[in-house]
């Protein structure tokens, strides 16, 4: 085997072992399901590696999430039922800051109630603090629909959890958090 390919590989290793972890909390986050999350990183990483090349030089992350978040919406296309939330993956060397495990199950078990676009588009936008524009580019569907889906899911969410409601409204009048 050649130098450069030796020097791609780990190139490419380098790469997946930094974003790993980030992007399965996204994908648990879109899905609901860790082991889903898991499978559905695990073939887009396949797919960037295939590419490595022709991606590495330019944003291989944006690729790949571009990868992960399409094939996520085609496996719920392909299958249609309801997803249920289980354990979030973990959260290795991150402190929580004190944020209450029972706001955290509200939030879960309400995330999982809307609909697979819906959530996509709220991780997308809130989580990973994309724009509404590259929000629609990752998800292949037109700025509008990204707005009006963001709305109709947030109205969604506070009907499921009014809970979170009254957190955000503190925490937007400078109250705790």
């Amino acid at each position: 085997m050649s130098a450069d390919r030796i020097d791609q590989y780990a190139d490419f290793t380098a790469f997946a072992e930094a974003c790993q972890l980030r992007m399965l909390r996204s994908a648990y986050l879109i899905c609901g399901d860790r082991h889903l999350a898991e499978d559905l990183l695990q073939t887009a990483l396949v797919k960037v590696a295939l590419r490595w090349r022709q991606v590495r030089d330019g944003q291989p992350e944006a690729y790949l999430r571009t990868i992960l978040y399409r094939d996520a919406v085609s496996w719920w296309r392909r299958h249609r039922r309801e997803i249920s939330v289980a354990d979030p993956p973990e959260r290795r060397g991150r402190d929580d800051g004190g944020e209450p495990a029972q706001l955290r199950v509200i939030f879960a078990q309400a995330l999982a109630r809307l609909t697979p676009k819906q959530r996509a588009i709220l991780v997308l936008r809130f989580f990973e603090d994309h724009t509404e524009a590259r929000t629609a580019e990752v998800m292949g569907v037109a700025v509008g629909t990204v707005k009006s889906q963001t709305v109709v899911a947030l109205r969604r969410l506070r009907e499921l959890a009014p809970e979170l409601s009254d957190l955000v409204r503190q925490d937007s009048e400078g109250g705790p958090r």
